[in-house]
């Protein structure tokens, strides 16, 4: 049994379909991502023991080349889609069963190429935010509002006509490449009527509803046994937990700014700091040793020495934090970051923060919360339910139904 596993996006796309990979491979398949060809992206797949496969080109190339105006989404969707289906049709050889996710362009490529193929697709979601339910509404496109007094139902058939606006384009376009016939609803049709939501019921419990047959599973969580950075250690035994501070794969126009801010709203309530560079590529402001900036670190055994982290909270850094017991300030940058940061606010372990630039005073304000015996204990009590096999229940899944 192979089985190719598609993406095209940022770490927190990456990562999880490559703990898919080892529990597939750990349950006797053959596993294969096809990802961006950025090499932290190979480094990540290299140390989980994948064979990777490039997607057309880095995602950080990507975001250079699409970001120049004129900007046309529709275009930008299509080019992706087509340079995204000659990469997945060569990866897909000899495989039984493709997975895909990541930006819509890709996952229309890797539907495309398995139904050209004849194979099983399965669509793989990170948030339940990004499937139709009456319990929720769709986030808004830039450029295609949702209608005002609508209810959820209502707007969830609206998001067919943005769907299809933004990515039919592309869509049909591939699908005419190979031969298949175009389609009306292309949001539908690549998410399947069971995709896979890769997402904790504990941090979001998926409920039940006519709209969308998903299979939660339990995130897919990447087993990291990497000893920390040098001097990282002993940094964190020199004195009290620090504040982490970290917004990944975001690319932050203020990124200085926000660092500063965070530095300095921690250094207010006595705590060190641990900056994560990121794509943001943030530095010390100043050489104080309450100060220890690091690059890809492993979150796990991070996270359970920090009083408190503050990120931009993607799927995958929400999930870390929440598993280790530790209070979280979340500053939502895009999509679901901001339904992630109510998510932890509701279940009274850490902050939202309001709007996507934090300041000294802001962030101030919101460690005086979660720096509490009342929220680290909250955050503790949740820790033990955030569950770790996702990617294994996933595996058994995907390949019960190759079989069936």
């Amino acid at each position: 049994m192979r089985v190719l596993l598609t993406t095209y996006g940022s770490r927190g796309d990456t990562e999880p379909m490559a703990a898919l990979a080892v529990a597939l491979q750990a349950l006797g398949a053959e596993a294969v991502v096809c990802a961006p060809p950025d090499q932290e992206f190979i480094d990540l797949l290299d140390r989980a023991g994948v064979h990777f496969a490039p997607a057309f080109m880095g995602v950080r190339d990507w975001i250079a080349v699409a970001g120049k105006p004129p900007m046309d989404l529709p275009k930008r969707a299509a080019q992706m889609a087509f340079a995204q289906l000659g990469a997945i049709s060569q990866a897909a050889e000899d495989c039984n069963l493709i997975v895909g996710t990541g930006l819509m362009p890709s996952c229309v490529a890797s539907q495309v190429v398995a139904e050209q193929k004849g194979l099983p697709y399965a669509q793989a979601i990170f948030c339940p935010l990004i499937l139709p339910s009456e319990h929720h509404a769709p986030f808004a496109y830039p450029g295609h509002p949702l209608p005002p007094g609508a209810d959820n139902r209502a707007l969830w058939d609206h998001n067919i006509e943005v769907m299809n606006a933004l990515f039919g384009e592309a869509a049909n376009g591939v699908r005419a490449a190979v031969g298949l016939p175009p389609m009306e609803n292309i949001r539908d049709h690549v998410f399947t009527d069971r995709p896979l939501l890769a997402s904790d019921p504990t941090l979001w419990p998926w409920a039940p509803t006519d709209l969308c047959d998903a299979v939660q599973t339990g995130a897919w969580i990447l087993p990291d046994d990497r000893p920390l950075p040098e001097g990282l250690d002993a940094f964190l035994e020199a004195g009290e937990a620090p504040v982490y501070v970290g917004f990944g794969s975001m690319a932050m126009a203020a990124s200085q700014d926000a660092a500063r801010a965070a530095i300095t709203a921690a250094r207010a309530h006595g705590r060190r700091v641990v900056l994560a560079g990121g794509w943001a590529g943030f530095t010390l402001p100043d050489a104080g040793e309450d100060l220890f900036l690091v690059g890809d670190v492993n979150q796990q055994a991070l996270f359970p020495r920090v009083a408190a982290a503050i990120h931009h909270g993607g799927a995958g850094t929400t999930t870390a934090a929440a598993r280790a017991g530790a209070p979280q300030i979340i500053v939502p940058q895009v999509v679901d970051q901001p339904f992630w940061a109510a998510r932890v606010a509701a279940l009274g372990i850490g902050v939202a923060h309001d709007g996507p630039t934090p300041t000294e005073d802001s962030l101030t304000a919101a460690l005086e919360t979660v720096l509490t015996d009342q929220v680290r204990a909250r955050a503790v009590e949740i820790a033990p339910t955030i569950t770790g096999d996702g990617a294994m229940v996933a595996a058994k899944h995907l390949l019960d139904m190759v079989r069936h």
